[in-house]
């Protein structure tokens, strides 16, 4: 099953400006701005501080993933780093292509690789997918970050981002921390694990929905600008498309 996806709109929405000032008047309020700006940024950086205090989880089950240098476990994912972050992008068995929000963030991701292994962390892709159908995907997308397949595990379902028909019939899934009504066999996510020197493998932390919006640089430039995200609040993403998808 997908997400029914819903028509973008059609009209722009108009823009309603605010007043407008002169240079010294308007120095005043951005000056009023900039100190909640810190404040934000202050706070921010006590959650990520206390996103690092979080306690762990020791990985005692074993998962082997079929990826492009053939079957590796969780632990082998690390490639010699003590990181590791996981993205679960949504891409189910038989699915003609993956989610395009999710293709939308991961956009981002050969960018962010080029930096994160040398801050000890190693960056990657799962899907649910078989392994030549996310190849088959990944190609048409031009994406250079290792991905790799956990179709013959139960990682996906472990980590609360693929349901079964089980949960479709009861209408009830666990998804960011609480039950909610079933949306899709698979949805988006995010989770850390920490290998440590006697090999030892350890979940960190796993974030979903709006918690995934850091991952989006593009985001980040729409938040500066006078129109913002300019998104459709009852379906905010339904204007993105694939990058290979945008009329010219």
């Amino acid at each position: 099953m997908r997400v029914k996806e819903i028509e973008p709109r059609t009209k722009q929405n108009k823009m309603n400006h605010p007043e407008i000032l002169s240079e010294a008047q308007w120095l005043v309020a951005r000056k009023d701005l900039l100190a909640r700006e810190k404040e934000f940024t202050r706070q921010r950086d006590a959650v990520s501080a206390a996103r690092r205090e979080l306690p762990w989880v020791k990985i005692d089950k074993e998962y082997v993933f079929d990826g492009p240098e053939g079957k590796e476990t969780l632990a082998d994912l690390f490639d010699g780093r003590s990181q590791l972050i996981v993205y679960h992008f949504m891409l189910g068995p038989g699915w003609e292509e993956g989610c395009k929000s999710c293709s939308y963030l991961a956009d981002h991701f050969d960018g962010a690789n080029w930096h994160l292994p040398h801050r000890d962390v190693t960056f990657l892709v799962v899907s649910r997918a078989p392994l030549a159908e996310i190849q088959s995907y990944q190609k048409r997308m031009g994406w250079r970050f290792k991905w790799l397949s956990s179709h013959e595990n139960d990682f996906n379902f472990d980590y609360h981002v693929s349901f079964t028909k089980d949960d479709e019939k009861k209408n009830e899934i666990y998804y960011n921390y609480t039950k909610g009504e079933f949306i899709s066999d698979e949805l988006p996510g995010l989770s850390v694990f920490y290998k440590d020197e006697s090999g030892d493998v350890f979940h960190t932390y796993s974030t979903y929905a709006r918690g995934l919006d850091t991952l989006v640089g593009t985001y980040n430039f729409l938040d500066l600008v006078p129109k913002g995200r300019d998104e459709n609040p009852e379906s905010t993403m339904d204007w993105v498309r694939r990058h290979d998808e945008y009329k010219a």
